[in-house]
């Protein structure tokens, strides 16, 4: 039996990486926080074969033939997501040739989708993912016109969930629609925010009317739509309300309006950033509607984050809302990692612990439409899960161990190389020659 320790997890990494498929895995010892129906499992066993979780579980008997790693003392969560960013769309946000997430023109703008362009080998995935972050949310945003004159629109395109690994990393393609009001919403809609909403409403009654007139718009019998076809088509999965609405927007009296306008199509809801969600929380428990929060925003940064307070999680969870915690800044890519540090502060703010592991895990796969593949420790899902040295929300604490569909992630990243390299003594030769 293998003990899990700093070095133990390395060799762990290097056994499982060449293990069969069809191998059984048994991780004994741990707290398990499933963040599922289980909860919290002392002294637990799971039980991993081909890539799935079979069981979880107190006094467990690891299988016949499996492979054993004993990880007592130490504690285990599922894999973490941050629920929304461009991680592996972008390399250096100051380098155009490395930045693929930003919609502009009017050919594409519902239906652009930059998941194709997803690097799994970016530098951004091993340092977020050696942090414990398994899976992430990406998605396009708006920008300032480009030098012919492109300008971003309301609606950005589609998000996409994916897993932070080498091959079969696409969990989720077109996860939800991306749009913008607020502030951002008004920059991209000639400087209003009653435009940026005429002009989804424009788009959403287009979609409807093109599917119930197809023959005719080819036939060429039919007015012209506001929005190309590619995007009446991609708005469909909106309109029968098989993919939600995310919505960038801030302000309170935003975040009503975007509540109604979902009301008024029947469409699923996701608030994006909503630092005065906590002032409409009773609105969106009431709609059934998503928040994905910053909740170390306590700053009025803007006129829409006035009454932006560190205690808002724990309001919104009071209020009975789904969230998850994130952000919709570029701290997202490359320091996605940092939401552990963000769920710790709001639980120092009034969020019990359990709400805020779930609002990284478990909460983000919900709202995007795959929890039932990710998100949790239970039977039938994947393992993807983090072994944690001690508490995950504190600052201190470090994963010694990140696992992948049961295998073991090399713990290695661009900044463990750098690191490592120029610790090294013991030569009067420059690092680049040693």
């Amino acid at each position: 039996m293998k003990t899990l320790t700093g070095s133990g997890l390395l060799l762990a990494a290097l056994l499982f990486a060449g293990a069969a498929a069809a191998q059984s895995i048994a991780i004994t010892g741990a707290t398990v926080h499933t963040a599922g129906p289980a909860g919290t499992i002392e002294n637990a066993t799971i039980v991993i074969t081909d890539g799935n979780v079979t069981a979880v579980g107190a006094g467990l008997a690891a299988p016949a033939g499996s492979r054993e790693v004993n990880a007592a003392g130490k504690i285990i969560t599922p894999g973490l997501i941050t629920p929304f960013g461009q991680m592996g769309l972008v390399e250096v946000n100051a380098v155009e040739g490395t930045v693929d997430y930003i919609q502009r023109g009017d050919q594409f703008s519902a239906s652009f989708d930059p998941a194709d362009a997803y690097n799994p080998r970016s530098s951004l995935i091993a340092t977020n993912r050696i942090e414990g972050i398994t899976h992430a949310v990406i998605a396009p945003l708006p920008r300032e016109p480009d030098e012919l004159g492109n300008q971003s629109r309301v609606l950005s395109g589609l998000a996409s969930v994916v897993r932070l690994s080498d091959d079969d990393f696409i969990v989720e393609r077109g996860a939800a629609f991306v749009a913008n009001l607020g502030e951002t919403g008004g920059e991209v809609a000639a400087g209003s925010r009653s435009a940026a909403l005429m002009i989804l409403r424009a788009a959403f009654d287009d979609a409807r009317d093109y599917a119930q007139n197809v023959q005719a718009y080819e036939q060429g019998s039919r007015r012209q739509y506001s929005l190309s076809r590619s995007d009446l088509e991609a708005l469909q999965g909106l309109l029968d309300g098989s993919k939600p609405l995310l919505v960038r927007v801030h302000r309170a009296s935003d975040i009503s309006t975007a509540i109604r306008l979902a009301a008024e199509y029947d469409l699923d809801l996701i608030v994006l950033g909503g630092a005065e969600a906590w002032m409409v929380a009773g609105e969106l428990a009431a709609a059934d509607a998503s928040v994905i929060l910053d909740s170390l925003s306590n700053l009025p940064v803007s006129f829409e984050q006035l009454n932006a307070r560190l205690d808002a999680a724990s309001i919104l969870s009071q209020a009975g809302v789904r969230f998850a915690i994130g952000g919709d800044g570029a701290s997202q890519n490359h320091n996605a990692r940092n939401i552990t540090q963000s769920a710790g502060i709001a639980v120092a703010n009034g969020l019990p612990w359990g709400e805020a592991l779930r609002a990284l895990t478990l909460a983000p796969a919900e709202i995007f439409g795959v929890a039932d593949r990710i998100g949790s420790l239970e039977a039938g899902k994947r393992a993807d899960f983090v072994v944690w040295n001690d508490d995950p929300l504190e600052l201190k604490s470090y994963p010694e161990q990140v696992y992948l569909g049961g295998d073991a992630v090399p713990m290695q990243s661009r900044q463990t190389l750098l690191r490592d390299r120029y610790l090294k003594s013991g030569s009067e030769k420059p690092p680049a020659f040693r």
